[in-house]
């Protein structure tokens, strides 16, 4: 599939650049102190020694307006899309290496809260390179040709901990997965084997 870059109008529909901020340090403490899988892919919503740099505070306080923020990564290898996500509040992602996001607008979503997946696009993020997610852009994992990735996430605080429990009132709770984690899977994943509601129709994109 075209694969877009971030820097094209194009993404302006999904997310925008961020500027300002010196996330060195973050990136650094990234790089030694995590694992990056090189057969699957790894995801810790909140990490300690990420949330302990003087740069948490100011994303917290500046980027998200003060709301209560965590930071956590997403190590490992992928090249699919497999499923997609979204949450209640826009996503941060950071990475070390280049990547690429594969997004889809919820307002593309049908009736019966499905899409196909060539409403997907491809978007390549140059490392280093900070991105906010808007909460209308569906995602999931990163995904990379060749190669591992490491990538800084921030979301609110509490999302994609423990799913709580709800009574099912309509067809958009049966989507919720996690703690502020609405997930559409693929039929052909491990997601829709283990329960998630199975709503990406087509083929399932593999960027490799």
């Amino acid at each position: 599939m075209k694969i877009e870059s971030i820097h094209d109008k194009s993404f302006r529909e999904y997310g925008e650049i961020v500027e300002g901020y010196d996330l060195t340090d973050l990136l650094n403490k990234l790089s030694e102190t995590t694992e990056c899988p090189a057969d699957r892919v790894i995801y810790v919503p909140s990490d300690a020694g990420l949330e302990a740099l003087p740069v948490f505070e100011e994303l917290q306080n500046g980027l998200f307006g003060g709301l209560p923020i965590q930071i956590g990564y997403c190590n490992g290898s992928n090249t699919k899309l497999n499923c997609l996500e979204y949450h209640r509040g826009s996503e941060l992602n950071v990475p070390v290496e280049d990547m690429v996001l594969l997004l889809a607008k919820r307002d593309e979503l049908d009736k019966d809260l499905k899409i196909h997946t060539d409403k997907v696009k491809a978007f390549s993020v140059p490392a280093g390179t900070a991105v906010l997610l808007y909460e209308t852009s569906m995602h999931y994992a990163p995904a990379r040709k060749e190669g591992g990735f490491r990538v800084i996430i921030g979301l609110p605080r509490g999302t994609n901990t423990e799913k709580p429990e709800i009574k099912i009132r309509n067809l958009e709770d049966k989507l919720l997965w996690a703690n502020n984690k609405w997930l559409i899977a693929h039929k052909d994943t491990q997601e829709a084997k283990d329960g998630a509601y199975v709503g990406l129709e087509g083929k399932n994109i593999d960027i490799a």
